[in-house]
């Protein structure tokens, strides 16, 4: 476990692989109750393993990563990828691996700092059009309330009561996050790209989502608008392809990685 000083915070960092060998693959995973274990298993360890070096880190606020008051926009998240590779000292351009609301934050990343950015892999992430908009407003919503029923409920001290000092640890990091900090004004001042954001993407792009979810639009956008992009969607899954299509995203994403 390594901890990266950048703008102004620590960071929890991890890698695995060798950085003598293939390309890198940065992940950038979702909100809130999400943190760089879920890609821990699933996908960076078996690409290491495949000869690509892998960087994994918690956003600011989640996971060990140290938590500011502000500076929650995928905008801010951006700078702070790009900032962490600086420290490590990574100057070749990597590839950017963001699921969900991760997928938002990779595309900023490939916008604001194209030099860097040598690809993005979106899993179930809708990044600008209607499809974006619906998600950011069902995803405010849903954080507004969980924010109060922390808060008022007080889910940590009632699980601490029940002897589940390890949920209580989460419910707690959540409500902080939630009730503390800026995150939720952040995502209503304007998470997404534009269309004309879109556009200007000139690095290649894979997009992989669940048939069955509510983001599934957002690969027809994609197609539209990105200039260099393959879309794939898997039968029968929501948005849960990181967990339950494991096998076939490595698959793909091997694959797309040689053909990029």
């Amino acid at each position: 476990m390594a901890h990266i000083p950048a703008r102004g915070l620590k960071f929890h960092v991890q890698q695995l692989g060798s950085e003598n060998t293939g390309p890198t693959v940065v992940f950038v995973h979702g909100l809130v109750m999400d943190n760089l274990s879920s890609f821990y298993y699933t996908l960076a360890a078996p690409l290491a393993r495949n000869g690509i070096r892998t960087i994994l880190f918690d956003l600011r606020g989640h996971g060990l990563s140290a938590r500011s008051e502000t500076g929650y926009t995928p905008q801010e998240s951006a700078l702070d990828l790009i900032a962490i590779l600086d420290e490590l000292g990574v100057e070749e351009p990597v590839y950017l691996l963001g699921n969900s609301y991760g997928g938002i934050v990779a595309m900023h990343a490939a916008l604001k700092a194209a030099e860097r950015v040598a690809g993005v892999v979106l899993v179930e992430a809708a990044c600008a059009g209607e499809s974006g908009e619906e998600w950011v407003e069902d995803i405010v919503n849903t954080l507004s309330v969980a924010a109060l029923g922390l808060e008022f409920d007080r889910t940590g001290e009632q699980l601490i009561k029940l002897g589940q000092r390890k949920v209580a640890k989460l419910a707690n990091n959540a409500d902080a996050l939630l009730n503390k900090t800026s995150l939720i004004d952040d995502l209503v001042s304007g998470a997404l790209l534009s269309e004309s954001d879109l556009s200007q993407i000139q690095c290649p792009v894979l997009g992989v989502f669940g048939a069955e979810s509510e983001l599934v639009g957002a690969a027809k956008d994609l197609d539209r608008l990105v200039p260099n992009c393959a879309t794939h969607v898997i039968p029968g899954l929501g948005h849960t392809v990181l967990r339950e299509a494991t096998g076939e995203l490595i698959e793909r994403v091997l694959a797309w990685l040689e053909r990029a």
